[in-house]
């Protein structure tokens, strides 16, 4: 694995700043939001500033806010979720310190959804015991909530946004963070700076199925990885029950169909039109994400629509186009009207459970890089995250890595530039190659997994691998595919290395006494 991907082949602008923020999404957003206004910070975003998971959060936020709820409860349905992995620390910090981001979202103008007498309005999700999910304009939760931080971020005079940036390398000496290397209006920056915190969002890309964005090629954790952070837990992996199925998603971004729809009273129907979940969870519908997924993959396997159906159909119409408005619209516009006909849907990639890991306070095992949201592993989630608790999880980390960089941000005098050139420039292939490299991650590291498929993989990425060693890597996109080969095979070794099925990471050969 090479260090760095850039090239000091050509110029190369230097700038200091105190704090560079990586990611524009609700984690990066909420810390940019919490810095002292005395340090200047730059946010870096690989396209616009909507661009990102956070603005596709249907669902909501999880939060204890109900008078019969508590934080007990909360903390339970996590560590249920999360098969025993969670770091039990983590849970009782992001509900304990939940209902205060809440009211800090209020007091900046979110606005969500409220009832007749004005208060909040709670429902619940796969995994919750109790109502406590909030949700804005229905299923726009994450667009509102981002909506509602772009402009309070864009206020504040110390913050610079800079769209269009890709973050190629964070460079580091002895360990500690010195600067970044950005790609930015058409050539290279160097950004003197000693804290970073990564927000950069998910990896679905590396998969052929996904509901991320089409930017999450995994840059973050694999900037985060060449630069030799400690990383935790990335075989596991979410897949989310119900991507909206369309012939259209085959290696593109699917459409979500919240989990908020069960949990309002949809139900799961195969092609013989029996619901299957009440035989396969006392949930039923409401099951963990990872349980109600595989259970949806069987029946699919076994029968011979490539989906299975969420029927709604018994809610009227009145209530599902305003609790679902997006849902419905997007639905209808593949020619599918949700309040009469059940809606198909299959398994997708969805979210990552592990990643960069973190302490409390969002600081990895590199000295001056923070790290919170989707591409850090704070240990909340454990082997399988609880339904809208990432949400919850980018402002309590995101608030967090904040207050380490008011303690700690300084501008490192000495910092350099580092030497790298690769001469070799060859033909990559790089399409071709991105849609082997989703194909091979979907069939061998997906919601069924064995050691056999995991090393046939890894082989295969390890020649890709090759490919790219020595190679000099002139578009953002030949970058993007350095990224994703290599945190497809972090991902690929730590799968094959727990035999055992745990939450999300379920081995189909368990038990057999071999891992080939």
């Amino acid at each position: 694995m090479r260090r760095y991907v850039f090239d000091t082949d050509s110029s190369v602008t230097e700038h200091e700043i105190d704090v560079a923020i990586v990611g524009s999404g609700l984690a990066g957003m909420y810390a940019a939001h919490h810095l002292d206004a005395a340090l200047s910070c730059i946010i870096f975003t690989k396209e616009r500033m909507e661009t990102s998971s956070s603005s596709l959060a249907q669902g909501g936020i999880a939060a204890v806010t109900e008078r019969d709820d508590h934080f007990t409860y909360h903390y339970l349905d996590t560590i249920n979720a999360g098969a025993g992995l969670c770091d039990k620390k983590a849970v009782r910090l992001i509900v304990e310190e939940g209902p205060k981001e809440i009211a800090e979202m209020l007091s900046i103008g979110t606005q969500f959804d409220i009832d007749m007498d004005g208060k909040l309005k709670t429902t619940r999700e796969g995994g919750h015991g109790m109502n406590r999910i909030l949700h804005a304009g229905g299923d726009a939760t994450g667009l509102e909530m981002v909506r509602t931080l772009k402009e309070t971020v864009r206020n504040k005079k110390n913050i610079t946004l800079h769209e269009n940036a890709f973050v190629a390398d964070i460079i580091t000496e002895k360990n500690r963070v010195t600067g970044l290397m950005v790609f930015l209006g058409g050539g290279w920056h160097f950004y003197k700076t000693d804290c970073v915190i990564l927000a950069s969002g998910g990896l679905g890309q590396i998969y052929r199925y996904t509901t991320n964005p089409y930017v999450a090629t995994g840059d973050g954790f694999a900037v985060a990885l060449r630069a030799g952070a400690v990383m935790n837990h990335l075989e596991f992996i979410q897949f989310h029950p119900t991507g909206l199925y369309t012939p259209e998603n085959r290696n593109r971004q699917c459409f979500l169909i919240s989990e908020a729809v069960r949990g309002e009273g949809g139900i799961l129907l195969n092609e013989a039109g029996d619901r299957f979940m009440e035989h396969s969870h006392p949930l039923a519908e409401l099951a963990p994400r990872d349980i109600v997924a595989r259970e949806i993959y069987r029946q699919i396997q076994e029968q011979t629509l490539p989906y299975v159906k969420l029927d709604i159909t018994h809610r009227s119409k009145e209530f599902l186009t305003s609790r679902f408005p997006t849902i419905y619209k997007t639905c209808l516009e593949h020619g599918i009207d949700m309040t009469t006909t059940p809606i198909p849907v299959g398994p997708v990639q969805h979210y990552m459970m592990g990643g960069v890991k973190t302490d409390l306070n969002g600081e990895t095992s590199i000295k001056g890089l923070l790290a919170c949201g989707e591409v850090a592993s704070t240990g909340v989630h454990g082997a399988n995250r609880l339904a809208s608790n990432s949400t919850l999880e980018c402002l309590v980390f995101g608030r967090r890595c904040a207050q380490t960089a008011n303690q700690n941000a300084y501008r490192p005098k000495d910092a350099s530039i580092p030497s790298v050139f690769h001469s070799q420039h060859k033909e990559l292939h790089i399409e071709q190659r991105i849609i082997e490299l989703k194909g091979l991650m979907v069939k061998y590291c997906g919601i069924l997994r064995s050691g056999r498929d995991l090393k046939c993989a890894l082989e295969r990425l390890k020649d890709m691998n090759s490919e790219i060693k020595e190679a000099s890597l002139r578009t953002i996109k030949e970058m993007e595919y350095c990224n994703m080969v290599y945190i497809a095979m972090e991902i690929l070794k730590c799968a094959y290395a727990r035999k055992k099925s745990i939450g999300a990471h379920y081995r189909t050969d368990e038990g057999s006494g071999s891992n080939d």
